[in-house]
């Protein structure tokens, strides 16, 4: 990029307040101190963190989720200036020696759903943030101007900067700025930039990215911490980007205890992907979208809307698709250390639409979720409309997954009438019509059209077509994939009740990183009983909320297999990369640590959550049910569609002859059965949490737990628990 240009844009920059602090080394993988910034008043300060706040909290979402709920009230709204954009790593984040270790997770009101969320990218933002002097970021007020924060760590700086001239989208943006605080590859290898885009300041759908130096392939790479809204409330603030500037991450530069310890864990695992991964899920070559063909197969892949699990036309984008078009210059990690390198990327695409046509750039993935949205649920099958709109949603700073959920949507309602080309404005929204979709994202970043509309989501879309359209609110919640307010991650759970759970018990809605038990369930039989599938629905999103605890990516811990695994008791926990993490822990910490500890420290931040959500007029058992479609089938062409097995099950599950039922008689005992075996396994779970059957965890449990706050104790209390 043209380095007078970007003199001109740094000089156009203007100073609006700065803050010198003192820089000192990270402690056992804590600095104990939080950056908070208000942009109403421009004040910069540090707030120190206390051993009691470690204790109960941990790190991470942990931090993030106590920092803001000191910071709002039962009043505040997502666009308010109290709302504040928390982001943490994590004590452990940070490390070399172990792969996944460059994870943050942001925190926010969300404006996608009205409820608390949490969103985790990878990329170098968490390390960074910390090693430069903080465990966790707080932003809260509004700019004036749009602003450019920089965290400067190798000099004990914090400015704000009102930036006129940067542009807003990020494949620019990140270069832009990366080239302006680093003009070597080692010092560009030490700036990360998180950003949104151009429709996040029209649409509430859009995420972070966060963005990292390829010195071999001298490109800014991006990750994206994308679900829920968190980038809307960025721009919402008026904040361009903020950087972080950290350009002597060492390998202990967490200042571990014990790093003999967190050697061995790594040691051990690297030598498993090593010898493993290829003839596992290959993740060097393939990366997640190997999964396309695994989900295909099994007829968990969403097409159409969700309609269908299968596609014949699927393997036009499956893995090794995919493969063969990666760009393989070198490793492939998104954060330093990380043996998995799955972070791959396209290059030299030639981008087809919008205002960026003809420009050659390379698109980072495209990973499964994003195949699952905006490919197979499209009913679209065409790899450089895969990338086009990959590309448009990363720079835009769109959510893959919301993004194609809400026009898998649009696009069933225009098959059935509920729309037509006058309401769509001439957009012709097809099953394969990618061409209307690219057009739904450039209005979505021009803030015009029926783009933002779609852009609105499921949730706001049902009320619209209702309202506005005289559609039948009952078939549109059957058929719109989102619970809370969220769109549905990219599995279909029709056959899983303990996925159908996952889902929609999830905490900031339903994305698989909580609870992904679809194969335990559906295909290896290993739940049989609501029991088994209470405890795992206790487990696992304990477990997993771990990782964003500490600031790691979970692909390590499942993603390959040991050979201890074949004689393990509980295989699907993966016992020995669990002992893995009680070694990191420990090393880091000083503390024996054992899995017992680990997910103590995730059970209180986990029930900490649903109390948030309580607080803020969500949190009960109203609010943790799914959409019909992700039960059952949900419409005539579903039954008829896997006729044969639906049938089967009326007659060996129910007890009912098909023979002489129409469609509709099967499709309302089908449905009358598997909602019952829904709300029977709430029950189930939420006794097992320690939760009411409103959903409320008890007085009990937050006293068990350590986090019987005054506030959250009267909270409770007032709601049954």
């Amino acid at each position: 990029m043209d380095q007078v240009a970007i003199s001109l844009l740094k000089q156009n920059h203007r100073l609006i307040n700065k803050f010198q602090y003192e820089l000192h080394p990270v402690v056992h993988g804590y600095t104990n101190r939080t950056l908070f910034i208000n942009l109403d008043t421009n004040e910069i300060k540090t707030k120190p963190v206390d051993q009691k706040m470690k204790d109960t909290f941990t790190g991470g979402k942990g931090f993030c989720l106590w920092l803001l709920w000191n910071a709002i009230d039962t009043k505040t709204r997502w666009n308010d200036p109290e709302n504040e954009l928390v982001i943490a790593g994590g004590p452990i984040g940070g490390i070399t020696a172990y792969p996944g270790s460059g994870k943050c997770t942001v925190v926010t009101l969300s404006p996608l759903t009205k409820s608390i969320i949490d969103s985790n990218g990878g990329g170098y933002f968490g390390p960074y943030l910390k090693f430069s002097g903080f465990d966790a970021l707080e932003v809260q007020g509004k700019a004036q101007e749009d602003v450019i924060i920089l965290i400067d760590g190798d000099n004990g700086v914090v400015t704000i900067d009102e930036a006129p001239l940067e542009a807003v989208n990020t494949h620019i943006l990140c270069k832009q700025l990366t080239e302006m605080y680093g003009t070597t590859d080692k010092e560009k290898r030490g700036i990360t930039v998180m950003s949104a885009g151009q429709a996040a300041e029209h649409v509430p759908m859009c995420g972070l990215n966060i963005s990292y130096w390829d010195a071999r392939r001298q490109e800014v790479r991006i990750k994206q911490a994308a679900r829920g809204g968190a980038g809307t409330v960025l721009r919402d603030k008026h904040i361009k980007a903020i950087v972080v500037k950290y350009s002597e991450t060492s390998g202990d530069s967490n200042g571990a205890a014990n790093m003999e310890l967190i050697r061995a864990a790594g040691k051990r695992i690297n030598k498993e992907i090593s010898d493993f991964d290829a003839s596992q899920n290959d993740m060097r070559h393939f990366g997640t979208p190997y999964l396309v063909e695994i989900m295909n197969k099994f007829d968990i892949l969403p097409v159409q809307n969700f309609r269908y699990g299968s596609d014949l036309q699927a393997s036009k984008i499956n893995g090794e698709v995919w493969k063969a078009m990666f760009d393989f210059r070198g490793p492939d990690g998104c954060w330093y250390g990380c043996s998995l390198q799955c972070a791959h990327a396209v290059p030299h695409y030639h981008i087809q639409s919008g205002p960026y046509k003809g420009e050659v750039v390379m698109v980072d993935g495209p990973e499964y979720e994003s195949l699952g949205a905006l490919g197979s649920n499209l009913g679209i099958f065409d790899p450089p409309a895969m990338l086009e709109l990959c590309f448009y949603c990363d720079t835009y700073g769109i959510d893959t997954i919301s993004a194609g959920n809400s026009m898998a949507f649009a696009y069933e309602c225009f098959e059935k009438g509920i729309l037509d080309i006058q309401k769509t404005g001439g957009l012709e929204l097809t099953w394969g019509n990618a061409a209307s979709a690219y057009e739904l994202l450039h209005q979505m970043a021009r803030g015009e059209g029926f783009g933002v509309v779609v852009g609105q989501g499921v949730r706001a879309m049902k009320a619209i077509f209702a309202e506005k359209y005289g559609a039948d609110p009952a078939f549109l919640q059957d058929i719109g994939m989102e619970i809370k307010g969220m769109e549905i991650s990219e599995y279909i759970s029709r056959e899983s009740l303990a996925q159908q759970g996952g889902y929609a018990m999830a905490s900031k809605g339903p994305q698989h990183d909580e609870a992904w038990l679809i194969f335990m369930d559906m295909v290896y039989k290993q739940l049989p009983t609501f029991e088994a599938k209470a405890e795992a629905l206790h487990y696992f999103p304990v477990w997993r909320t771990w990782f964003s605890l500490h600031g790691l990516c979970k692909l390590p811990w499942n993603d390959i297999i040991p050979e201890s695994n074949k004689t393990a008791k509980e295989p699907a926990k993966v016992p020995e990369h669990v002992e893995n993490y009680c070694w990191l822990y420990e090393g880091m910490s000083g503390k024996k640590t054992c899995p017992e500890d680990l997910m103590l420290q995730s059970e209180k931040v986990y029930n900490f959550q649903r109390v948030f959500n309580l607080r803020v007029g969500y949190g009960t058992r109203k609010h943790d049910y799914p959409p019909y479609r992700l039960i059952g089938p949900a419409t005539k062409e579903e039954y008829e569609n896997r006729a044969e097995r639906y049938d089967g099950q009326l007659k060996k599950i129910i007890g009912v002859d098909p023979e002489s039922l129409s469609t509709n008689e099967k499709i309302k005992l089908v449905r009358q059965h598997r909602e019952s075996q829904y709300d029977q396994l709430m029950d189930a779970v939420y006794k097992r949490r320690g939760w009411t059957m409103n959903g409320v965890p008890t007085k009990e449990t937050l006293l068990r737990l350590g986090i019987d706050f005054p506030d959250a104790i009267e909270l409770v209390t007032a709601n049954g628990g």
